[in-house]
């Protein structure tokens, strides 16, 4: 295997420049449209005592030491969700952050360990309201990256073109032939035998041990993705409540959550909730994500208290997290995130 030139030589920086001054200019693009909004950016911590509860999300963990304090472990925030959940709680309306997050386990031509992640919030509004968001960035980062046609691999999109919306359900219907429906009981609690059932219908291998959310996810990233975002974004809508820790039920239907995901070139670009603010089945969906992670993983991360405490004065709102490294790839079609990050992490 022939080694990979640092990013720091000067003929691969040439190379890499003209697309980091895209990315600038999208920065400053996307930092206009929020204040002109009336949004106020936000600066969030990057320990926390909790990195979030979902199963499959790995951190890195750090200890606090001291002659004078008792040793306490923090984390690196996988997210400022958190954080910016508790100042709306503290009374803002609308908020947005731009900054560094963590993610460890994580490596690839789509991930790094360390990335840049644009999370905002709507109080009051419907999720509606970020989902329109969403389209106007996209809209943004295709001006200033001087192409409206988003790149990544052999597949293109056309960010000016109207956004296909399609629920979770009617994407397995329509990409598995998989009623997704008739694998949950009437309040949304998952049959993973039912799903299996379907999955080896479909022709769609699962092991023994597979929980209904390994399956979901397989099928998710096998057939339903690579057909998402093509010739036009996507909005993947109303997802499983069972997938959806952080999302308030759908009001017409309780087995589906008000959670969405944009797709450009079968790539996820952004993560949306309409917010969860029930503390009590919060703090249920932390434990039974932890109980998972410590099935699969062998571990888990402490439920945030304070952040439980906040939901009780958390207005309804909304939100979005936008992986903001991958907008710039696919804008100005590079081949990886790392073509787009300014000092990447060596391999």
């Amino acid at each position: 295997m022939i080694a990979r030139s640092p990013w720091w030589r000067p003929n691969v920086h040439a190379d890499r420049r003209p697309l980091l001054l895209a990315r600038g200019r999208v920065r400053d693009a996307v930092r206009r449209y929020f204040t002109e909004q009336g949004f106020l950016e936000v600066v969030c911590g990057a320990l926390q005592v909790s990195p979030g509860n979902e199963a499959h999300l790995h951190a890195f963990a750090t200890e606090r030491t001291g002659p004078d304090t008792v040793k306490q472990t923090f984390y690196l925030h996988t997210s400022p969700e958190f954080a910016c959940k508790k100042l709306l709680a503290a009374g803002e309306r609308r908020i947005f952050s731009l900054g560094a997050v963590y993610r460890n386990r994580e490596r690839g031509v789509l991930h790094a360990p360390e990335f840049t992640m644009l999370e905002w919030y709507r109080a009051g509004e419907p999720y509606d309201a970020v989902i329109a968001d969403c389209l106007a960035i996209l809209r943004l980062a295709a001006a200033e990256a001087g192409n409206p046609v988003f790149r990544f691999r052999e597949r293109e999109a056309d960010v000016s073109c109207a956004a296909v919306r399609t629920s979770v359900v009617d994407a397995f219907r329509a990409y598995s032939g998989i009623d997704l429906l008739a694998t949950l009981d009437a309040d949304g609690a998952p049959d993973a035998n039912a799903l299996a059932g379907a999955a080896h219908a479909a022709g769609i291998k699962t092991a023994p041990d597979d929980t209904w959310s390994d399956m979901f996810s397989r099928i998710l990233t096998e057939r339903v993705e690579p057909r998402l975002g093509l010739d036009a974004p996507t909005i993947l809508d109303r997802y499983p409540r069972a997938e959806a820790a952080l999302a308030r039920a759908c009001a017409d239907d309780p087995r589906l959550a008000e959670r969405f995901e944009l797709y450009v070139c079968g790539v996820e670009l952004a993560n949306g909730f309409g917010e969860l603010t029930d503390a009590t089945e919060q703090r249920r969906r932390f434990e039974a994500e932890m109980a998972e992670k410590q099935r699969v993983h062998g571990e888990r991360y402490p439920i945030d208290e304070d952040f439980l405490a906040a939901l009780s004065e958390m207005p309804d709102a909304s939100g979005v997290a936008l992986g903001f490294d991958r907008l710039i790839m696919l804008a100005t079609g590079a081949p990886s995130i790392d073509h787009v990050i300014w000092t990447p992490m060596a391999l």
